[in-house]
């Protein structure tokens, strides 16, 4: 049990602390406009004078607010006592919190990690760029890897074309006939595919070098120093030049090139006509040249699928850099930045805290005092008060008692006085009547 002076003692705690309760909670308000000014600052457009006065206007606005709700939540919510009206000022509060956190909250959260929010709006962004360069750069060295096969089909034609030259390896007949020259011609077309896919190498190393350049202009702003809005402005620049860098660097892809040329290198086909000086060379020499005709086809078939699976994989979509107002990505990146949305938060509802205390300090007061007898509720002052009460109504009580005794007096006496004054008259007028004073003086003789 509690001692019998600690609910005077809670009362009289809670009446101390009411001025630096009222301190605290204007400090905290000032704050929470404070930090609302430069949130909505970020936020508004127009001359330099209007975005001031606006500012100012919203936060003022808001500390006002702040300080007047929490105010009222501390003057009332610890003085109810049935269930009924404290839930329904706690249900207030809680729609008030919310209000608070809207309008001021999230705007505190945005001053004090807006700049950092920024800069992991860039960051995100720049990885998106490098993975959109490396998908684009993959794309045009796939066509690359077919230069080898095309190489090697060109080298084969080649050495065919040589052995049928110099020993006749194909028609059993050495010299330049019909065959070495389809099988020259082949592989000089091949030789030409070869070079379309060797000069575009250095294309690709280019822009790849150029879009790497950007890339690295990029990464530099994202970690600089300084206010980070003027280093957005220059990343979107470097994000435009190098969105135009993917999308040459798809366009530069020799893949297309190669799927025509393999099905020109097989639909275009012109076989020489059969020179030998016999019959059977003749005969020899086209049949040679239709198993070439079956290479060459095969080839191509080879070449235009490999072609084709390469341009059959996803392009590369090219984004465009969205800037963001520090407000709009503190709320984008909301879950990169729980700390500061914690302390934002805590500026605005610490007040709750505080109401909370009052009543449960007013509740136990309550609860105590029930407990006391009657004499321990009175303090020496209202004890004091209580007796002069009691003397004052003590004397009134007397006063009162005496001034009825002297009017049952005066009154006897007049009624005394009216019967000596009835008596007389009585006498004088019959003989046989003797007044009551002489009646009076008769026994006494």
């Amino acid at each position: 049990m509690l001692d019998n002076n600690n609910a005077a003692r809670l009362r009289e705690g809670v009446k101390n602390l009411e001025t630096m309760t009222r301190f605290a909670l204007a400090v905290l308000a000032l704050a929470s406009g404070v930090y609302t000014y430069l949130g909505v600052r970020s936020l508004l457009d127009g001359s330099a004078d209007m975005v001031f006065a606006a500012a100012i206007i919203y936060s003022v606005a808001v500390s006002v607010g702040i300080y007047a709700f929490w105010t009222y939540m501390m003057k009332f919510l610890p003085l109810m006592r049935d269930n009924a009206r404290r839930m329904a000022l706690v249900g207030v509060m809680g729609l008030g919190s919310l209000m608070i956190v809207a309008m001021s909250s999230w705007l505190n959260a945005a001053a004090l990690a807006g700049s950092a929010a920024l800069e992991q709006h860039l960051a995100v962004t720049l990885e998106d760029y490098v993975g959109d360069l490396d998908a684009a750069h993959g794309n045009a060295l796939s066509a690359q890897s077919l230069l080898p096969d095309v190489q090697r089909a060109s080298v084969r034609f080649s050495r065919l074309a040589a052995d049928e030259r110099q020993s006749g390896a194909l028609t059993g007949t050495s010299g330049s006939g019909s065959v070495v020259q389809l099988l020259t011609q082949m592989s000089a077309q091949l030789d030409e595919l070869g070079g379309t896919i060797t000069a575009s190498q250095s294309t690709v190393a280019e822009l790849f070098g150029q879009g790497s350049t950007h890339l690295a202009n990029m990464r530099a702003l994202v970690s600089g120093e300084g206010d980070v809005q003027p280093r957005a402005d220059k990343f979107a620049a470097e994000a435009i030049a190098l969105t135009g860098v993917i999308a040459a660097l798809q366009e530069t892809s020799i893949a297309s090139s190669v799927s025509r040329a393999a099905e020109d290198l097989s639909l275009g086909f012109i076989a020489p006509v059969a020179d030998g000086g016999t019959a059977d060379l003749a005969a020899r020499q086209d049949e040679v040249m239709q198993s070439v005709m079956g290479a060459v086809q095969a080839q191509s078939a080879a070449l235009k699928s490999a072609a084709d699976q390469i341009l059959a994989q996803p392009k590369v979509e090219a984004k465009r850099f969205v800037p963001l107002a520090s407000a709009e990505a503190v709320l984008l990146y909301a879950r990169d930045f729980l700390p500061s949305w914690a302390g934002a938060i805590s500026i605005d509802l610490l007040p709750m805290v505080l109401v909370f205390v009052l009543a449960v300090v007013y509740s136990a007061s309550r609860r105590e005092a029930r407990t006391l007898d009657a004499a321990d509720k009175f303090t020496a002052a209202e004890m004091m008060r209580a007796v002069s009460l009691f003397n004052e109504m003590s004397a009134a009580t007397k006063q009162a008692a005496q001034t009825h005794n002297g009017e049952q007096e005066a009154t006897a006496r007049q009624t005394q006085s009216e019967d000596e004054s009835k008596s007389a008259e009585i006498a004088s007028t019959d003989p046989n009547v003797t007044p009551i004073d002489a009646a009076k003086r008769g026994d006494k003789s």
